[in-house]
């Protein structure tokens, strides 16, 4: 009897992929060449990798499902949202805690805002998850780094077509006033935007499944927080996940909080496997 497995892919944007130089496009005005805003290295050949156990495996994966990071400019984790206390922007990469932010450390670059800043910010500390986080820019809605990479897109294209199937394809990340690493939950929730809120339909479709195989970007962050998310929620059925480990890279300088995470996992029963061991599986329920 077939067995149904499902692929679920975080984030596989070209933002996030160290990627070569043939694979970025020319802007039409300046003629410079695109590049991705916070690169993860080893994203590219994670990807390059994943695509080939799409299209090597496609008549064994049941469903496949892909979240897409899709940010608007001004965000509560951008230093367009952000000033120091000398009215300079803040530079990517640093870290704003409540405390900071009262000091007058740092202040947002709307006053208005601070109240509704320093809400967030107590809520985020309170839960203990994270810190607020100043990225780059990144997965800008509409743009060229929000994209999929071609090769992950080229090899689900592929799946769709033999199967006649579609991908679900879920963004995540366009309320400005939260983080949303978690595909399933932003880091802080909010009453009057569903989206923010635990995305329970999903999980259970996921929990139709018999595996799930999880890859994408980055394994330090977005990976991280949407498996430890499901992984609450299935319980003891988190068994039936797999991080397909030489899929996923995590943010440089993140490394130890991935491998953290990687150990707390499969001490949960999760199942940590290579690209290369999955794909019998993969053939084996294609019959």
């Amino acid at each position: 009897m077939k067995r149904h497995l499902h692929l679920l892919i975080i984030d596989p944007q070209n933002d996030f992929c160290d990627l070569p130089p043939a694979y970025l496009p020319v802007h039409p005005a300046t003629g410079a060449p695109y590049a991705p805003a916070l690169p993860v290295p080893g994203a590219h050949a994670d990807m390059q990798r994943l695509a080939r156990l799409i299209a090597q495996g496609r008549d064994g994966i049941s469903a496949i499902s892909v979240t897409l990071d899709s940010h608007h400019r001004y965000d509560i984790a951008h230093p367009t949202f952000w000033a120091g206390s000398d009215g300079q922007p803040v530079a990517p990469f640093t870290e704003i805690t409540a405390a900071q932010v009262r000091a007058g450390q740092y202040r947002p670059r709307v006053p208005d805002a601070l109240a509704r800043a320093l809400h967030y910010l107590d809520r985020l500390e309170a839960a203990g998850r994270y810190r607020l986080m100043v990225w780059p820019v990144h997965c800008e809605i509409g743009s060229w780094g929000n994209n999929v990479h071609d090769d992950v897109r080229a090899a689900y294209n592929g799946w769709e077509d033999a199967t006649h199937a579609l991908v679900t394809k879920l963004a995540k990340g366009s309320n400005p006033w939260t983080e949303h690493y978690s595909a399933v939950m932003a880091e802080v929730p909010y009453d009057d935007d569903p989206a923010t809120q635990f995305n329970t339909a999903f999980v259970d479709r996921l929990a139709a499944a018999d595996t799930i195989y999880v890859a994408g970007e980055a394994g330090s962050h977005c990976v991280k927080a949407t498996v430890e998310h499901i992984a609450d929620y299935f319980g003891a059925a988190a068994s039936k996940l797999v991080l397909v480990v030489d899929c996923i890279s995590p943010v440089y300088g993140f490394d130890a909080p991935y491998q953290d995470f990687l150990h707390a996992m499969a001490a949960r029963g999760v199942r940590l496997m290579s690209s290369g061991d999955v794909l019998p599986e993969l053939l084996a329920n294609a019959g």
